[in-house]
């Protein structure tokens, strides 16, 4: 079965949207007259609002370094590894002080304007969601997993690392099912991280302070 693409709109910053069939350099309609709205004001905030709110139930839409990316559900393989990580890192708590959260939003400094993401997991001390916020500030969170799929890929590899190292969060995890590989990102500076040791799935994966455990990675 052929796997879905994300829709992605690279750089859009507002600019008028045009059909196929359209002359963009023509005078002879106005938008009125040809029922186009006229979006050259619209923000890449409120582009990316209307997208959410039109968005299918289930799929998440972010915006990453500029980038507006709507994606699918993810497959059964994906949401296995997402659900093994969750349940090793509760088994590792014993003080039962972290706890593990799915499809929070955060806010993160983009390269321009802030950047709304969803990481597939989210590690931090309990009660740092509660609130009616759709985007939250990520300065509790202790560590955020991406597990990659054949279209997010590229996204998790590059460009999300640059946000969650400019928002300070310690750990980036990194689950990359195409090159079965776990690369463990930490020290965060700037807009990159200084510490990115990888391993070969299967292996046991040592986490840094603040989690300080091992992974068993041959769960996966």
């Amino acid at each position: 079965m052929a796997t879905a693409e994300p829709i992605i709109m690279p750089g859009y910053q507002g600019e008028a949207i045009h059909g196929p069939y359209d002359d963009p350099d023509s005078d002879s309609d106005s938008d009125a007259d040809s029922g186009v709205p006229d979006n050259s004001d619209t923000s890449v905030e409120a582009a990316f609002e209307r997208i959410s709110a039109a968005a299918p139930l289930g799929w998440r839409v972010e915006l990453v370094e500029g980038e507006i990316c709507v994606t699918p559900p993810a497959n059964g393989e994906h949401e296995e590894f997402v659900s093994e990580l969750n349940r090793q890192i509760i088994r590792k708590d014993p003080d039962d002080f972290l706890f593990t959260y799915t499809g929070i939003g955060l806010n993160v400094p983009g390269a321009s304007k802030t950047g709304h993401v969803e990481p597939d997991l989210v590690i931090a001390p309990k009660g740092s969601f509660d609130d009616q916020e759709e985007w939250h500030d990520p300065s509790s969170v202790l560590l955020v997993a991406e597990v990659t799929s054949k279209s997010t890929a590229d996204r998790d590899r590059h460009k999300k690392i640059r946000g969650y190292a400019r928002a300070g969060i310690p750990v980036y995890l990194l689950i990359d099912r195409q090159t079965a590989e776990v690369t463990v990102y930490s020290e965060p500076t700037g807009d990159e991280y200084t510490q990115d040791p990888k391993y070969k799935l299967g292996l046991a994966v040592p986490l840094p302070e603040p989690l300080g455990f091992e992974l068993d990675t041959a769960e996966f």
